[in-house]
């Protein structure tokens, strides 16, 4: 049986609307699912129009999941622009928060599941640093290649972080006003100068803050613990999302039950997956996908430290 789609859209300014992509089995109405993206993408890296992909998969097993387009990316409106003003501070204090409130609206009190891409489980964990009072709403957390600051150190490194994305991209929110990053080929959606300078900045090795007024992640992170947490890192991810940068990203989050685990064909998976293949390959409905499943389930015992 195909699997229930819904288009939803959630106010979250006067003047800018957020896209949720709802997709839950046909029969069964079960416990929620947030998705969330990273940069210069949108809700896309999650589903297919053939039903393919790891919302899909959550949804046949029985989950309700809601895939969200950050503000001015995908079908979220109006469209990323020069005008745009809004950036990372925006995504952690008001679209996320606005986010979980339109799914708790549908779902009642359950508490919800938070899955994240790369740079979108930097926003999910700031979030919930920032606003603590949602750690409650959140059952568990999932990140596919999430990593903060890039320490690593190799040629991709150089070209595609130093060079495209430190330069070249920054060059052009200067000239242009925002990266226009899938018209140049170099992402699937746009981002905003703001998000690509709070974001580029991070990146860089700074500081856990928040550009806009100071607030310290970092020291929150001493002081709260996150929900659990499943880190996943792929053997062919240079740079984007090294393993080794994703476990830096896990332990400056503070105390919190979390595995680390390394997609790879050493570890006894069937690819050495990259920081897209992780999601999108179709072979990763039996290699890995359901080892979310038992994360969300709680079955944490079965999900394996392997780097």
């Amino acid at each position: 049986m195909k699997n229930r789609e819904h288009d939803l859209f959630v106010p979250v300014t006067a003047t800018d609307t957020l896209y949720l992509k709802r997709i839950r089995h046909p029969e069964r109405d079960g416990e929620p699912v947030l998705m969330l993206h990273g940069v210069m993408a949108n809700g896309r890296i999650f589903y297919s129009d053939k039903g393919r992909g790891l919302a899909h998969f959550l949804a046949r097993h029985g989950y309700d999941v809601f895939i969200a387009d950050l503000r001015g990316r995908g079908r979220s409106t109006p469209k990323i622009s020069r005008h745009a003003r809004h950036g990372q501070t925006e995504t952690i204090c008001e679209d996320l928060p606005a986010l979980q409130a339109a799914i708790r609206a549908i779902k009642g009190d359950m508490a919800v599941h938070w899955i994240a891409h790369s740079w979108g489980g930097v926003h999910m964990s700031s979030c919930l640093l920032r606003q603590p009072a949602l750690i409650a709403q959140v059952a568990s957390m999932v990140y596919f290649g999430s990593k903060r600051s890039v320490h690593v150190r190799n040629l991709n490194k150089l070209l595609e972080v130093d060079l495209m994305w430190n330069g070249v991209a920054r060059l052009l929110c200067r000239s242009i006003g925002y990266l226009p990053a899938r018209r140049i080929g170099l992402g699937a959606d746009d981002e905003t100068d703001k998000s690509h300078r709070q974001s580029k900045a991070w990146a860089k090795v700074a500081p856990w803050r928040d550009s806009d007024d100071g607030f310290d992640y970092q020291a929150a992170a001493l002081q709260q613990q996150l929900p659990p947490t499943l880190y996943f890192a792929a053997q062919n991810d240079p740079c984007r999302g090294h393993p080794a940068d994703v476990r830096r990203f896990r332990e400056e989050s503070g105390n919190h039950l979390a595995r680390l685990h390394l997609l790879a064909r050493r570890t006894g998976h069937r690819h050495d997956y990259d920081h897209v293949s992780l999601l999108t390959h179709g072979d990763a409905v039996k290699d890995h996908f359901p080892m979310v499943l038992d994360w969300l389930a709680g079955r944490y015992g079965m999900v394996d430290e392997n780097y």
